[in-house]
């Protein structure tokens, strides 16, 4: 590693979001991700930004990156300035008058694509000079570093300066395609038919809990990461899916009937949530609070409706 060179170095932004997503994520493909860029941009980046300083900021190893001791300051001194920045943005944010520009939402994707994106048209239809962005993903978007200015979460979140309202509490029931579903004998147990689940990263939701609990492993002949691929292939026939009970008005899907001493071991299915989640100091800002009432009405929006 060369010796830094003399006078002062001028850190690019870039270089400073480089170092947080490494830091934060412990691998070139993770912060490539975050900051929607290839892993060999996020190495060359750090690589230069090593050669600047002439130190090493990151030690490397099998198991990924980690900060070094001259790392660990950098990342201190780096959280202040982002922090700086955001304090920047929900000032500037502040002084809108009107809802005008880009909101960004974040759900997971079975709820973006089939009840979120619907609700969209009436919302940008009363609102024509917003732009939406929706992030459909699993994980979730940290709002207090403005990955996002919406979030629907399956949970309450429980730390962070957020604010959050329950949308919507629906029970998840066995379903399958229709006919196939129609056609079968009353269920004595669950392992006498094929069941969807999901994929073991995702083996902390309760629906998944509840599946391998209750079906023997040998019995789950599909697992998916992806929520419409669990409703496609449970449309398309390939067995059961525990999923929310309002999809029977959207797709062609159906609950098996149950033998009485089946039906009872059913008492324990679990339920889903969905949260609205947003950070406090954002509430006021004209184009995020346009968008989080009509999500929190769930009388009259357009996202109550689409449920």
């Amino acid at each position: 590693m060369p010796a830094r060179t003399q006078g002062p170095r001028r850190y690019r932004w870039d270089d400073l979001q480089v170092l947080l997503a490494l830091a934060r994520t412990g691998t070139l493909s993770a912060a490539g991700a975050r900051l929607g860029v290839d892993p060999s941009t996020v190495s060359r980046r750090l690589d230069a930004l090593e050669e600047a300083l002439g130190v090493r900021l990151f030690a490397r190893s099998s198991d990924g990156f980690a900060p070094t001791p001259a790392g660990t300051r950098m990342v201190t001194h780096a959280e202040l300035v982002e922090q700086a920045a955001h304090g920047l943005g929900r000032e500037l944010d502040n002084l809108e008058t009107a809802p005008v520009g880009v909101v960004r939402i974040t759900a997971p994707p079975g709820v973006v694509e089939y009840f979120v994106a619907p609700a969209m048209k009436a919302l940008l239809a009363r609102y024509p000079e917003l732009r939406v962005e929706l992030d459909a993903s699993v994980a979730y978007a940290d709002l207090t570093r403005r990955e996002a200015d919406i979030a629907i979460r399956t949970s309450r979140p429980t730390s962070g300066d957020l604010v959050a309202k329950r949308l919507h509490r629906y029970p998840l029931v066995p379903l399958g395609r229709g006919d196939w579903v129609r056609s079968l004998p009353t269920l004595r147990a669950l392992h006498d038919v094929p069941w969807i689940a999901w994929s073991a990263d995702l083996a902390h939701l309760p629906e998944a809990k509840w599946v391998d609990a209750h079906v023997p492993a040998e019995r789950v002949v599909l697992r998916s990461s992806s929520a419409g691929a669990q409703v496609t292939a449970a449309t398309a026939g390939v067995g059961l899916a525990l999923l929310p009970q309002t999809y029977l008005r959207r797709f062609d899907l159906a609950e098996p009937r149950y033998h009485p001493a089946l039906r009872r071991r059913l008492a324990d299915l679990p339920h889903g949530e969905l949260w609205l989640v947003g950070h406090r100091a954002l509430q006021k800002v004209p184009r995020i609070k346009a968008v989080w009432d009509d999500l929190a009405d769930t009388k009259h929006g357009a996202f109550a409706r689409a449920l």
